[in-house]
């Protein structure tokens, strides 16, 4: 049986903090967790691969992982961090990229 998913995101360096009650809530029974990603480029790279690893080990634990491919968001991107426009894609580009 895996440790509990808080244990075992914080012993491998992937979890530095909780919000209070966060194990408590865990430890009732399943809960989903999700990730999202924008398909603003033709494949997934190893920097999504962190977040893919947390559902996995949210679903060894017990609970019940969702990834979801954004639509209308994947024709601007994510704009974080980021000083210039974002060049726009058609929703041809974003169906094909998700697919």
């Amino acid at each position: 049986m895996p440790k509990s998913l808080i244990e075992e995101l914080t012993w491998r360096g992937l979890l530095h903090q909780a919000t209070e009650g966060a194990a408590d809530a865990l430890a009732k029974g399943p809960l989903s967790g999700y990730i999202g990603f924008d398909p603003t480029g033709s494949s997934l790279h190893v920097g999504h691969l962190v977040q893919v690893m947390g559902l996995v080990h949210l679903q060894r634990c017990g609970h019940r992982p969702f990834a979801l491919v954004g639509g209308g968001t994947g024709m601007i991107g994510d704009p974080s961090g980021r000083s210039a426009e974002r060049n726009l894609i058609t929703l041809e580009q974003v169906a094909e990229n998700a697919a």
